[in-house]
């Protein structure tokens, strides 16, 4: 079972795809938002969840404060399941782009104060660099990108954008943070 730790929808549960994800525990979630509240103020933030999956990412910044989510999710099934999601929650100003991060990032549009990346374990460190690298253009000054991945996998490539902020273990998912730097 997925919830919502905490805010306006704290304990509401979340539906979670058959299969091909896997929710950022409420543990993870908790310990990442509680650090990230303590870097900035998500109070009316644009908030951008690339690999969505269930949405327990963005669907928490929206409970907690954000003004605004953007879901991209790429299995047609995950993306129906994030809509209901948004529909039960009672959030009006959600965007679910149902498409590769790869092709959303490449895209103009909105730009964004806070990036969750939670790719599948199986994405390249080349493609999630890619991504990366393709979102900066739509990031606002001092953004911050959170990315999660298997403790394994390493820290991602930043672009020369972005300041390699931190990064913590959770058992097996290993969360890295990167900020936009404030020379450029």
């Amino acid at each position: 079972m997925t919830r919502i730790v905490a805010g306006t929808a704290g304990g509401r549960r979340l539906k979670v795809p058959p299969k091909g994800t896997r929710p950022t525990s409420e543990r993870v979630r908790e310990a990442l938002f509680s650090s990230l509240e303590s870097l900035m103020d998500l109070d009316g933030a644009r908030v951008l969840d690339l690999y969505a999956g269930s949405g327990a990412l963005g669907f928490e910044a929206l409970s907690r404060g954000a003004g605004h989510a953007t879901f991209v999710e790429s299995d047609k099934r995950a993306a129906d399941v994030l809509k209901g999601n948004a529909e039960e929650l009672g959030f009006a100003d959600v965007v679910i782009a149902n498409r590769t991060a790869e092709a959303y990032v490449v895209t103009e549009g909105e730009e964004f104060d806070v990036v969750f990346a939670d790719p599948p374990y199986a994405v390249g460190d080349d493609e999630l660099a890619r991504v990366l690298k393709g979102i900066v253009p739509r990031l606002t000054a001092d953004a911050v990108l959170i990315v999660e991945r298997a403790s394994r996998s390493g820290e991602p490539v930043w672009p020369e954008e972005v300041e390699s902020l931190r990064a913590k273990r959770y058992g097996d998912t290993a969360v890295y943070w990167g900020q936009v730097r404030a020379d450029g």
